[in-house]
């Protein structure tokens, strides 16, 4: 299989690049990375440390996507709006990071680990959506769950990490985090990539707002897992928060059932669940910093804290952790690859 990573350069395209440097697609042929202009000709191998045999950056204007079976998108919603239906006509398949399909009806919005049944046919228009990084840790903490009851309804809060906000919004909390602790005036720390200073800071705001007051961030939390999970009376209301945490995402979540469910048995469902971790009681709780350090658990999504509501029997709380990089992007985008090359249509 020949791949071409568009964005290589970004955050979610190096984590591409990683995993591919493990081993993810071991039936691997040519991996082409595509980025602008300016960074062609560059040698990812090298400056990333890749033993990977990764050909020199081309520049999107100038790459012909005949020549690669799959192309993975990590550029933007702009990049995606206007290329990846060009390179779906040349026959090669989409995976799309950006949101710029993932609401669009003849477009799959895939999780393999939840809906793979939706790639048995080729897509109509070649695209197949990667969806948001938190719908995607929320949707495989969701679904074992519906072995335990039917769910009505799901109130959620995301704490989103600066990672969210690509390479610039990681430079920026460095650079932030380091002027303060310098002795820095925090009333002279100016908005960046966040729309208000991210250090020793978190912002109850993520996206543009629209008439309701509902941000872009929210908005995505609310659709898209009714998309996935095939529910689309579910009720979902979220809030979502940047905090100053390098990487990983996490979120505290309320989920309220047709009928009376424990504790206990929704712990043994996510135990059943493939590539999640569940935590006991006794066995403490996951939080991002321990979760992103670790190659094999980054590659998890993480539930602790599961309990009841003391005041509704039908209901219950988790803490889900995640890779917002691995598991909210580059993972599933390969793992959606993956899963395509496993039909005889691709």
């Amino acid at each position: 299989m020949d791949i071409a990573i568009v964005g290589a350069t970004g955050v979610v395209g190096r984590e591409a690049l990683g995993l591919l440097e493990a081993g993810f697609l071991p039936d691997l042929g040519r991996v082409v990375p595509v980025a602008s202009a300016g960074s062609a000709g560059r040698d990812l191998g090298e400056e990333f440390g890749l033993t990977l045999k990764v050909e020199p950056v081309v520049a999107l204007e100038r790459f012909d996507p005949s020549t690669v079976d799959v192309a993975v998108f990590s550029a933007g919603a702009p990049i995606s709006t206007a290329w990846a239906p060009r390179f779906a006509a040349a026959g090669a398949l989409v995976v799309d990071n950006s949101s710029a399909f993932r609401m669009e009806d003849d477009i799959p919005l895939v999780v393999p680990e939840v809906n793979p049944h939706t790639l048995r046919a080729r897509p109509p228009r070649g695209i197949v959506a990667n969806p948001n990084c938190s719908t995607i840790q929320l949707v495989r903490a969701l679904h074992p769950l519906r072995e335990i009851g039917e769910i009505e309804r799901v109130i959620v809060a995301s704490y989103q990490s600066a990672s969210g906000g690509g390479l610039r919004g990681l430079g920026e909390l460095a650079d932030t985090t380091r002027s303060l602790l310098d002795g820095a005036d925090p009333a002279r720390d100016t908005p960046g990539k966040f729309g208000q200073p991210l250090a020793f800071n978190l912002i109850p705001e993520i996206g543009m707002r629209d008439d309701e007051g509902h941000t872009h961030e929210e908005r995505k939390l609310r659709r898209e897992p009714r998309k996935i999970m095939e529910m689309p009376g579910l009720r979902v209301a979220a809030t979502a928060v940047r905090v100053a945490v390098v990487n990983g995402h996490s979120e505290a979540v309320h989920v309220e059932f047709a009928d009376e469910v424990s504790a206990a048995d929704a712990l043994a469902a996510l135990r059943a669940a493939p590539n999640l971790r569940a935590y006991g009681d006794d066995e403490g709780y996951p939080m991002p910093r321990f979760v992103c350090a670790s190659p094999t658990e980054r590659r998890l999504v993480h539930v602790g804290r599961v309990r009841s509501d003391p005041d509704d029997p039908r209901a219950l709380w988790l803490w889900v952790v995640a890779d917002n990089l691995t598991v909210g992007a580059a993972l599933n985008a390969l793992e959606i690859v993956q899963l395509a090359g496993e039909m005889s249509w691709l």
